[in-house]
């Protein structure tokens, strides 16, 4: 590989799960009335988004392949959080989802794809559409599966935990607390 194919591409971002990480984790959302951003989630993207990261939502979202909701109900529920996170002064750049289960859908959603989480599809699009040096970027999320899609795709993993964040380092309690290891990460970067 020349020094040239090494080089950073891109620029770092963040791939951030729904349920439990920005929104309160209902089970499966179904309507508008069920999104309920959680606090501090708003200020966290802001001040991200603000200190130059790109941001996209990344969510596993089988309640369309289960039959709980279609994928138009989806899209005016995205559209809903999108709008209700720019009134709190947040913006993202996409929402990508995955409606796929590979035993639990029904019909054509029924299979073992590539964007599930803990696979790389969802990121990788994220990466393409919105020029991420994923090496650069980081995952934050409230489940294994998305600590695992940040191993996989060379990503710093941010698990929201708030048990497991009282008694260890590996966790934190909620997207403010990652937010604000995300830009202490970005600190001590800019000085090496």
């Amino acid at each position: 590989m020349t020094s040239a194919a090494r080089r950073s591409v891109g620029t770092p971002g963040l791939l951030v799960d729904r349920d439990g990480t920005v929104i309160r984790d209902v089970g499966y959302l179904s309507r508008i009335e069920q999104i309920e951003i959680l606090p501090r989630a708003a200020d966290a993207l802001r001040v991200l988004r603000d200190c130059g990261l790109k941001i996209a939502i990344v969510t596993n979202q089988s309640a369309v392949g289960r039959g709980l909701l279609d994928e138009k109900g989806l899209e005016e529920i995205h559209r809903e959080l999108e709008k209700r996170l720019s009134a709190a002064g947040a913006s993202i750049d996409a929402i990508y989802y995955c409606p796929h289960h590979p035993t639990e859908a029904m019909g054509a959603y029924r299979i073992r794809c590539e964007c599930r989480k803990p696979d790389t599809g969802m990121a990788l699009r994220a990466a393409a559409d919105l020029d991420l040096d994923l090496a650069r970027s980081y995952v934050i999320g409230d489940k294994q599966s998305d600590m695992e899609l940040a191993s996989r795709v060379g990503a710093r993993g941010i698990l929201l935990d708030a048990k497991l964040a009282a008694n260890s380092p590996a966790a934190v309690k909620d997207i403010w607390e990652a937010a604000e290891r995300i830009l202490a990460d970005l600190e001590a970067r800019a000085r090496d």
